[in-house]
This record gives C-alpha cells, structure tokens and sequence, in this order.
C-alpha cells in the first residue's frame, strides 16, 4: 500500500497510480492489529499467545510491510507474493488466501484491521469469519483473552 503520507500521482497512461519508486507502508489499521496482538502476548504470556503470524498478499515490494511487523513484535511473516497484481485483489480473494493460511498453519485467532484505506470496504474480515465458520466480532477497542485463551471478551465502542 502506498504510504498515507505520499500524494499519489495518475501514472503516464492515465489508467492508475504510479507505483515505481514510491515508498509504500502498512495499513494503519492492520497495524493497530500487530500492536494488539503484542500486547495480548505481553499481557497473557507466550504459553497463551504463542506465536504471531503477519500475512500479506501483493508484489514483492510488500516484504517491507512484513518486516515492519516483524519489527513490531511478529515471530514470523507470511507473503503470498501475486506478482503485478495489486490492484486487482478483492476482499472475497484475500479473504479465501487467509482461510488457506489459518487452515494449513493451524490458527484459532485472527486479528486483522478494520479496513484497507486504498477503498475502505471493510468486508475482508467478515469474509473469512463466513468462510471458517467462526464467530467474529468488528471494530474492537479492547481484546481480552478469558481462562486461558479459551474465550475472547471485546468491547466494542459506539457512538
């Protein structure tokens, strides 16, 4: 993803944004998910929270993403590297990407953030809970972890 704080320039043939040589970031969002995570592991010990997976999906460039995670408190990264395609994922893919991963690295948490800023659709999260047949919950303001890591509390904030 582009960094929030570049100004996007329309690329010479006026169908996108011009990518080449632009610094590119992790989603806010997604990063208050790494930051959660950290902090139910500090908060609930490594025996509950034993090991933080950081997943992303796009070019190779999106290593970067990844090793911000790392830098963030992740034990390890995940990329699904999809060439020049960036700007064609839809959330039902990624969604469909991430049930792959939970299943084959044997998870029973996924943390992610409320929304991508590139189209604010929100639906990538919720996709996945319907793809696992998992409950879920949205917009979360605190996460605890109850008996154990058995049971998960979030409140919710509204307005």
């Amino acid at each position: 993803m582009i960094d929030f704080a570049v100004k996007p320039r329309v690329n010479k043939a006026q169908t996108g944004v011009e990518t080449a040589g632009v610094k590119h970031s992790m989603n806010p969002f997604d990063e208050l998910s790494i930051e959660e995570s950290v902090r139910l592991r500090e908060r609930h010990g490594k025996d509950t929270v034993t090991d933080i997976l950081a997943f992303s999906c796009g070019p190779a460039k999106a290593a970067d993403t990844l090793r911000t995670a790392m830098a963030m408190g992740a034990d390890r990264s995940l990329l699904v590297e999809m060439g020049d395609k960036e700007d064609q994922l839809e959330p039902l893919q990624i969604a469909k990407l991430l049930e792959e991963v939970v299943q084959k690295e044997d998870r029973n948490m996924v943390i992610l953030g409320k929304q991508s800023i590139d189209d604010d659709s929100s639906q990538t999260g919720q996709m996945l809970a319907g793809l696992l047949g998992w409950g879920q919950a949205c917009g979360a303001s605190e996460v605890t972890l109850e008996e154990g890591g058995e049971y998960v509390q979030v409140v919710q904030e509204g307005d």
